[in-house]
């Protein structure tokens, strides 16, 4: 039984370094080139009490050297931390609308009834491009100008990055690097990218749409009440044959602060149980390929002998060395990569943690509501 759990676990490696989509490379990343200018883009904002980061954010947009039309609408999510007044005192930019949202409808998450709303904006229906950013993402004066520019250049109806996240905090330099990998292991970017593939994913914090998919596939009305709401909708553009790319940003960070440990479980558990299905049995399994892929390979190296220890020890030195690439782009030690087991068993312990509060009672809590929301009748 050993001996198997080593070959299986050493095979799962082979698989993941040779046959993922390269997903370990941590790349690519877009780089600014020069747009047409001839696009109008418009940026859509929800936010909701993000008072400690909504003047930076909508400051860094309100500076971007987009050549073309740009314009900004901030959806207020009913927040009550001051956000809107904020985001007021910059009004005197006429590129920037804001709207008050209205309550949020049964069926719908927050996130994307104030897309939504944005969406149904005058200066949006008439948009070549929708960027759909968060309230705690600064944005490079040429971000902008970079995304249009991959969207224009390849045809593509989605352009998506992950943001550079805030790894400060003890447990952001712990876990954060970690979660970058295996979003990457989820969605290999080159798999997204790839059009003979099934495989769609996206990164929330910044996607580029072109206005004629968002039509084809109806808005966000689809999606509209999915916690991985990035990825889905991503999946509905790629299903109607769209040309999506996703990548790493260098020109977006997010501001928001995980400080303590239980602030990035309370992450990861929000939709760590949706991206399952909410199903016992792929939980089951999650358990049991997390245990032969990241749990087995120190045990096996510390405890084994014979075959199943060097298997064991093959096995942890291909993922410390996978993680690497991930590790430099957050310009934390190599040796976190030894440690890549202990941290997949915090990620395992929140995604446990996600299926027992959803199966306990209403949900996680996150931004002042709890989710899932009963389904729309």
């Amino acid at each position: 039984m050993i001996t198997f759990v080593s070959l299986l676990s050493f095979l799962a490696w082979v698989y993941l370094i040779g046959f993922r989509g390269r997903f370990w490379r941590s790349g690519p990343a877009l780089h600014a080139h020069a747009p047409s200018g001839k696009s109008k883009i418009v940026v859509i904002v929800p936010a909701r009490d993000e008072a400690e980061s909504i003047g930076q954010s909508l400051g860094s947009l309100l500076a971007q050297d987009y050549p073309g039309e740009l314009s900004i609408v901030l959806v207020d999510d009913n927040s009550t931390d001051g956000t809107g007044e904020i985001a007021a005192s910059l009004k005197a930019d006429e590129r920037l609308t804001i709207i008050t949202g209205e309550p949020l409808p049964r069926g719908w998450t927050g996130k994307l009834w104030a897309i939504n709303q944005g969406l149904g904006h005058a200066k949006t229906t008439t948009a070549d491009y929708v960027l759909l950013t968060d309230a705690d993402i600064v944005h490079a004066p040429d971000h902008v100008s970079a995304l249009a520019a991959k969207a224009e250049a390849d045809g593509l109806d989605l352009v998506s990055e992950m943001v550079r996240l805030n790894c400060t905090t003890r447990a952001e330099r712990a876990l954060i690097p970690a979660f970058v990998f295996f979003f990457q292991m989820l969605y290999p970017f080159a798999w997204v990218a790839d059009p003979t593939r099934r495989l769609a994913g996206a990164a929330g914090g910044t996607m580029l749409v072109s206005r004629a998919a968002l039509d084809r596939i109806q808005g966000v009305s689809r999606v509209r009440g999915n916690l991985i709401d990035d990825c889905a909708l991503a999946g509905e553009i790629k299903s109607t044959g769209g040309r999506i790319w996703l990548g790493h940003a260098e020109g977006a960070v997010s501001t928001r602060v995980y400080a303590g440990w239980q602030d990035v479980g309370n992450m990861i558990a929000r939709t760590a149980y949706a991206q399952l299905d909410c199903s016992p049995l792929m939980l089951l399994g999650c358990i049991v390929t997390m245990g032969v892929v990241y749990g087995a390979p120190p045990l096996l190296a510390l405890f084994a002998h014979g075959l199943p220890r060097v298997l064991g020890l093959l096995s942890w030195f291909t993922m410390t060395l996978a993680f690497q690439p991930t590790l430099r782009r957050y310009r934390r030690s190599g040796l976190w990569g030894f440690a890549l087991p202990c941290i997949s068993l915090f990620y395992l312990c929140a995604t446990v943690a996600s299926a027992l509060h959803r199966h306990a009672g209403p949900g996680g809590r996150w931004k002042n509501r709890v989710y899932p929301e009963s389904p729309a009748p």
